[in-house]
């Protein structure tokens, strides 16, 4: 069993270091521009996708049950309000600027990834509990492998 810190850790270490990596980048006066199939657009949707994502299993403990509405929209604003501070560091940055348009690709990348997540909980939790009233219904012989 993982002790309480190292649980810990183990959770809040990949959002972390997820935004350590995008301060990283947003520090870099000039950066590699996207790959030629995506937009800048594209390449801030999916960072802040991900970051979404990984606060969200912060958030949840790491467990699908602790996958909530209220986790999920901790999580959307959370990367949401980095995304802000993101575009505010990047003004201070020779050779970058802020832009509007970053920052709602930014929030669109966040809000997207935890409605994907709270449709996959949801839609999960629906089968789970379909599946266990099966099991339950009356004349059903139960069957383990």
């Amino acid at each position: 069993m993982q002790s309480h810190w190292a649980r810990r850790v183990s959770l809040w270490a990949p959002p972390v270091l997820y935004a350590l990596a995008i301060f990283f980048s947003s520090s870099l006066t000039a950066p590699p521009g996207p790959p030629s199939h995506l937009t800048d657009k594209h390449v801030h949707l999916l960072v802040y996708a991900g970051l979404a994502l990984v606060l969200v299993r912060a958030l949840s403990g790491g467990r699908w049950s602790g996958v909530t509405v209220a986790t999920t929209l901790q999580a959307a604003a959370i990367a949401i309000a980095y995304a802000v501070s993101d575009e505010w560091h990047q003004a201070f940055v020779p050779n970058r600027h802020s832009d509007v348009a970053d920052l709602v690709a930014d929030a669109a990348g966040a809000a997207l990834a935890v409605a994907a997540v709270g449709a996959i909980t949801r839609w999960g939790h629906r089968v789970k509990r379909t599946d266990s009233t099966i099991e339950r219904a009356p004349g059903k012989v139960a069957h383990t492998p």
